[in-house]
């Protein structure tokens, strides 16, 4: 396994690597503005049963998903619900994972077998450069084995995985602290936490009464 320079050193070259081994099937490392995550290509069977392998992660568990734009939502879900709508315009890129009816040709693994796929638009700008070198979404679960800490550093990932990752993008420390507030819909079709977050939710309502 790789380690990559440290940030905001990124170069051309540690692009190219990263996005070679997610088009390949491959596990990339990468921070976010929360935690580091892990991503692989979410529309590869085999690349989600790795990385569930490598963390341990009870199958039943969905697993969130970047995005580098509004744009490329319609490759993971079905519609956007009116409710969140206004939210995309104020809270994206950042620590927001919204809920939405999954595309059925998503892997089971994505959706937990919900039918609905967590989706964000990351404000870290490793993550976005990463995500801007790719034309599909990636994953962006936290870098930790199921029931540990999840990882800050570069140096914690390789801890924790050793070789199991492929690649390290280095963009030094993440604040970590509370991770991506996530918010779907409710029967009522109005806003409902589903996850306390970065983001209070009482900002949140405060976007959908105003809108």
């Amino acid at each position: 396994m790789k380690v990559a320079s440290s940030f905001p050193a990124i170069s051309p070259a540690d692009l190219i690597v990263a996005t070679g081994v997610i088009e390949q099937g491959g596990v990339v490392a990468f921070p976010t503005e929360t935690y580091y995550g892990l991503a692989v290509n979410p529309f590869s069977e085999a690349a989600l049963t790795r990385l569930f392998e490598i963390k341990g992660r009870p199958c039943h568990k969905a697993v969130l998903v970047l995005v580098h734009d509004q744009e490329q939502l319609a490759q993971l879900v079905q519609e956007v619900p009116l409710s969140l709508r206004p939210l995309l315009k104020v809270f994206w890129p950042g620590p927001l994972t919204l809920v939405f009816p999954a595309r059925p040709e998503l892997s089971l693994l994505l959706t937990g077998g919900t039918g609905t796929v967590g989706v964000r638009v990351s404000s870290h700008p490793v993550a976005a450069l990463l995500l801007s070198s790719l034309r599909i979404p990636i994953t962006a679960t936290s870098a930790n084995i199921s029931g540990q800490t999840p990882a800050t550093t570069a140096a914690q990932v390789e801890a924790q995985f050793g070789t199991d990752v492929d690649f390290i993008l280095d963009g030094g420390e993440t604040p970590g602290g509370k991770g991506s507030t996530l918010v779907g819909c409710g029967a009522d079709g109005g806003c409902l936490l589903l996850r306390d977050g970065v983001i209070p939710f009482s900002r949140i309502k405060d976007v959908v009464v105003m809108d």
